[in-house]
């Protein structure tokens, strides 16, 4: 909690659910108290709403017959053994030659990262270049394995997505770079924050709630 010369008390929660608050200097802790449980039901839709951005995928054994995602359609993985190492996608097949199964797992992420590296900047150009209205445009577009997050930014500005983000639809992916551009602007979750990006992403709850589902 912080106090400081500010007239009213502000309750913000931040992107590992912590309750941050705001007060005016002299509120006492009994104010402090009985505004949090008015705030009770908003904190905790809050703190479910950044806890849907977990990836809930069941590991996968990378075996011939398992289902695996891309653009949020499903391929069945093919596995060849051989004297080459490559996967590529053919029909509904997801196939991958290796020369020992071993490395199927390694190859297929590999895989994953290329063309995350490949498609995300793309489908992010023309968002940037709508969110240059607001004066803001990040400083660089990272990929990074988080397994509690599908994106995230910094305060010097870097968008950060989880590559896993290539097994969902283009829409799902549009919304998590639209929902982080939206931080550039308003760093909290405040109704600001959800006004805009219901501007600039009207549907982004339908899309949030594929994301939920496709990837539970």
């Amino acid at each position: 909690m912080e106090f400081s010369d500010r007239k009213s008390l502000g309750i913000t929660v931040l992107p590992n659910s912590e309750v941050k608050v705001k007060a005016p200097i002299g509120t006492s802790l009994a104010k402090v108290k009985e505004k949090l449980l008015k705030k009770a039901a908003w904190i905790i839709k809050q703190q479910s709403f950044f806890l849907s951005f977990e990836p809930k995928s069941l590991p996968k054994k990378y075996v011939s017959g398992e289902t695996h995602l891309y653009l949020g359609r499903q391929y069945k993985l093919k596995v060849i053994s051989g004297t080459e190492e490559s996967v590529k996608l053919k029909g509904g097949l997801l196939i991958v030659n290796a020369i020992n199964k071993e490395t199927v797992r390694e190859l297929v992420t590999s895989w994953y990262l290329d063309h995350a590296r490949s498609l995300f900047p793309k489908i992010a150009k023309p968002l940037i270049e709508k969110f240059k209205k607001y004066k803001v445009e990040p400083s660089s577009l990272v990929f990074r394995d988080m397994p509690t997050r599908w994106g995230s930014c910094t305060t010097k500005g870097k968008i950060i997505l989880n590559p896993e983000l290539i097994k969902a639809p283009k829409g799902c992916i549009e919304y998590v770079i639209v929902h982080e551009l939206c931080h550039l602007v308003y760093h909290d979750h405040t109704q600001k924050f959800f006004d805009l990006q219901t501007k600039e992403l009207p549907d982004w709850d339908k899309w949030k709630m594929k994301l939920e589902r496709l990837m539970a």
